[in-house]
């Protein structure tokens, strides 16, 4: 069974949720928190988002542009969009390997007033080698970005996009994350480095699971 290979994210919420309130609460508020918690890690105003009529799934995505394994699961995931017109995609951007995955992080949320952070997300996950400033300033020309308004984007937003980072690395910590990519797919938590078959079968499950 599906639910026997993937973590359940409201299981792991709920134990995070335990470990932080009153030992006095009863299971219903956890549960009800855990639920809550779950909620707000597929929704954010700031998290560039894919959200097409009629989406019944979300798959939510953990990354660092510089995690090789986030690379190497980057050409399943958009097969998985392609070709499932209803998924619902939020991209948190979680930089965990230093300065430049931040200066990353922060131009792909920044990319998304423009409406372009799917194309500079592509032209960077598909960058060869190690992420500098260079390749990501190649990687906005890539995606059709204009710089000076990018430039003007992260300051201007500077504060919405650094409480984005942080909500994401706290959700990250309360569900148990070691590191990247990880993916919420419904109810489903799958850490690694996933193949395209394993995708398919937790959509499908999650699907299943919202139908009950």
């Amino acid at each position: 069974m599906v639910t026997g290979r993937f973590l359940m994210v409201q299981a792991l919420a709920a134990l995070a949720v335990a470990l932080t309130i009153s030992p006095a609460a009863t299971a219903q508020n956890v549960t009800s928190n855990a639920a809550s918690l779950h909620r707000q890690i597929q929704n954010d105003s700031v998290a560039p988002t894919i959200a097409p009529a009629g989406a019944d799934v979300t798959m939510v995505v953990f990354s660092d542009y510089q995690c090789p394994y986030c690379r190497k699961v980057h050409p399943a995931l958009e097969q998985l969009r392609r070709e499932d017109p209803k998924l619902r995609v939020v991209y948190r951007d979680w930089p965990v390997f230093g300065a430049v995955s931040r200066e990353a992080a922060r131009t792909a949320i920044a990319a998304n007033y423009q409406g372009r952070h799917a194309a500079f997300n592509n032209a960077l996950m598909q960058t060869q080698g190690r992420i500098t400033s260079q390749s990501i300033r190649i990687a906005a020309d890539r995606a059709g970005l204009d710089w000076a308004r990018l430039q003007a984007d992260l300051v201007k937003h500077d504060e919405a996009i650094d409480a984005a980072l942080a909500r994401t690395h706290r959700y990250a910590r309360a569900i148990g994350l070691a590191g990247t990519p990880a993916l919420v797919i419904g109810r489903y938590l799958l850490p690694g480095a996933v193949e395209l078959p394993t995708l398919r079968e937790a959509v499908a499950a999650a699907r299943r699971g919202n139908a009950d």
